[in-house]
């Protein structure tokens, strides 16, 4: 699970003059969503915010989400971010204004498809013996392969429909992937995937 963030400052002032150069001090990242990420959505969210000169921010406001539930993770962590606190003096302004973008994505390591491919069952096996079989959606197996069917390649040649249908399948599938693999160890992960989901690799 990724997400990226830049900032772009909108000054306050009228002047390159009266920008303060902000400096974070702490800005934890989103929460993505588990259903949402689980689901493999994913999204961008823009938000603008005012930062004070005592480093705090206030009047959140998404100004573009693609999904409702990204909006309030990007909400929620902005309110607990703080910046380095300015001296307002001569034309500093003693807030200023900021606009950031956010983009939340399935991030997987490049050649993951061949690793899904060659990866054996029993290589993901110690995953399902320890964690509780409610958890077993959120190995990293599974997310690797809900973020391989999440890369821009698909989602380009995929409709977000048929991209997402394709998730939710494996996702209720996963017990039943599991047995399998649990059963055959020596089996290749793709074999026990669904038809559909193994072709794409």
């Amino acid at each position: 699970m990724r997400w990226l963030m830049f900032f772009l400052l909108v000054l306050s002032g009228a002047t390159w003059a009266a920008e303060v150069f902000l400096i974070p001090e702490s800005n934890p990242e989103p929460l993505y969503p588990r259903a949402l990420y689980r689901a493999g959505i994913t999204g961008d969210v823009r938000a603008g915010f005012t930062v004070h000169a005592d480093g705090s921010v206030s009047k959140i406001n998404i100004l573009q989400s693609d999904h409702p539930g990204l909006a309030e993770a990007t909400r929620v962590a902005i309110g607990q971010w703080r910046f380095k606190p300015w001296t307002v003096e001569g034309d500093k302004s003693a807030e200023q204004e900021v606009i950031v973008p956010m983009v939340f994505l399935l991030d997987a390591p490049s050649g993951i498809n061949q690793w899904l491919k060659e990866l054996k069952c029993r290589e993901i096996n110690n995953g399902f013996v320890r964690t509780a079989d409610y958890r077993w959606v959120d190995l990293a197996v599974f997310h690797y392969t809900r973020a391989y069917l999440s890369n821009g390649f698909f989602q380009r040649q995929l409709s977000t429909e048929q991209r997402l249908a394709m998730i939710a399948k494996l996702n209720r599938s996963v017990r039943s992937i599991a047995r399998l693999c649990l059963d055959y160890p020596a089996s290749r992960y793709m074999r026990v995937l669904p038809e559909e989901i193994r072709k794409l690799l």
